[in-house]
């Protein structure tokens, strides 16, 4: 005799009234997962206040190793919101990141989200 599964409890949504029934036609805006994931938002916070920062700026800054910089440093680069620079200081290689004006786009859209979440929470 087969059994039948369990119906489903329909949880409350933890979200706000206003992001769970957005006005017709209006789509909430989607989070940018690029940059919201920790190390790259800390990568582009820390390249919106400073025209440029090394690697190991960067990796003293933010606290983490060299691989897990690179791949996230490289994930932005292909993204085109960071731009690489590769130098030498005497016989020293020098990675250098500038933040790139569609960063800077990306980054303010992020924030104006997390912003507008942050209004329509504490309205609840």
């Amino acid at each position: 005799m087969a059994r039948s599964a369990p119906a489903r409890r329909q949880e409350p949504s933890n979200r706000p009234a206003a992001l769970r029934h957005p006005p017709p036609g209006a789509e909430p805006a989607q989070l940018d997962r690029l940059i919201h994931e920790r190390i790259r938002l800390g990568i582009v916070s820390a390249l919106a206040v400073n025209e440029t920062l090394t690697f190991n700026e960067l990796k003293r800054l933010l606290k983490t190793s060299d691989g897990n910089l690179s791949v996230h440093a490289r994930k932005l680069e292909d993204a085109e919101y960071v731009t690489c620079a590769k130098s030498f200081e005497g016989r020293v290689p020098k990675t250098e990141y500038p933040l790139t004006a569609q960063g800077r786009r990306a980054l303010e859209r992020y924030l104006d989200h997390m912003e507008a979440l942050i209004r329509a929470t504490r309205e609840r």
